[in-house]
C-alpha cells in the first residue's frame, strides 16, 4: 500500500496538466471533467485534446486516443486470471485498468497482494486524477489564449515525460527517433493527428523486422513493464 500510494499520488496530481490543457484545447471545463471521468487514461485523453486543439477532427482524435489505448487490452489479458474478478466487479476494475495499476499488481507473492496493489493504486488516482483535472481546467479556463504563455506546447512536452522513461534499449530509442522524423516530416503534408498514427506505424515496422535477440527482448519488455 505504501508502494501504491506513492506511485498514485505522484500520478494523480498530473491531472492538473491535463485540466489546463483540455480547456485551452478548445473544450470547456465539464467536457474535459467528463473526459476523465468516462476515458481515464492519461496518454489517450492527451492525445484527443492534442488533436482538438491542433484543430484537428474528432474523429482523428478518436482514433488517436483509440490507438494509445490499446496496451490497456492487453493490460486485461494478463491481469483478468490473476485478478480473477466476475460481473461487475471486473467491469469496475476494467476502469481503473492503468499502466500504473498494472504495474502494482503484477509479480506479487498472491492474489490478495495483488489486488490490494492493483486498487490502492488505480483507486487513488482515480479520485486524486479527477480531482486535480477539475482544478486544472478552471485555472485554465482564466489563463486566456494558451500561445501568449506557451501552453500550446503542454501536449507534446507531455508525451515526452510520458515516453522518456520507457526509452530503455537501444532499440526503442532508435524507434522513438525514427517515429519522431517521420511524424516531423508529416505535420505539413497531413491533418492534425494523421502524423501521430503514422509515426505508430514506425513502431510496428520495427518490432516486425527487428532481429529478437535476448537483449533487444529483456529491453523492451523492461520498457512495457514501466
Amino acid at each position: 500500500m505504501r508502494d501504491s500510494l506513492g506511485v498514485a499520488i505522484a500520478t494523480g496530481t498530473y491531472g492538473l496538466s491535463f485540466g489546463a490543457v483540455g480547456v485551452t484545447s478548445g473544450l470547456d471545463v465539464a467536457q474535459t471533467c467528463v473526459l476523465s471521468l468516462l476515458m481515464f487514461t492519461g496518454a489517450s485523453q492527451f492525445a484527443l485534446v492534442g488533436v482538438l486543439g491542433a484543430g484537428g477532427s474528432a474523429v482523428s482524435g478518436a482514433f488517436t486516443a483509440l490507438l494509445l489505448g490499446t496496451r490497456n487490452t492487453l493490460y486485461g489479458l494478463r491481469l483478468a486470471p490473476l485478478l480473477e474478478y466476475r460481473g461487475w466487479r471486473r467491469a469496475v476494475a476494467a476502469h481503473v485498468l492503468i499502466d500504473e495499476s498494472t504495474a502494482m499488481a503484477v509479480h506479487r507473492a498472491d492474489r490478495d497482494l495483488a489486488r490490494t496493489g492493483f486498487w490502492t493504486t488505480g483507486g487513488t488516482i482515480f479520485v486524486l486524477w479527477n480531482l486535480t483535472t477539475f482544478a486544472g481546467a478552471v485555472a485554465g479556463e482564466q489563463l486566456g489564449d494558451p500561445r501568449d504563455l506557451g501552453l500550446d506546447a503542454a501536449v507534446g512536452a507531455a508525451f515526452l515525460a510520458l515516453l522518456w522513461p520507457r526509452l530503455s534499449s537501444p532499440l526503442s530509442r532508435l524507434t522513438a527517433a525514427l517515429a519522431a522524423l517521420v511524424a516531423a516530416g508529416a505535420v505539413s503534408v497531413t491533418p492534425a493527428g494523421v502524423p501521430v498514427l503514422v509515426a505508430a506505424g514506425v513502431a510496428v515496422l520495427v518490432g516486425a523486422l527487428a532481429p529478437r535477440s535476448t537483449d533487444a527482448a529483456a529491453g523492451i519488455d523492461e520498457g512495457d513493464a514501466r
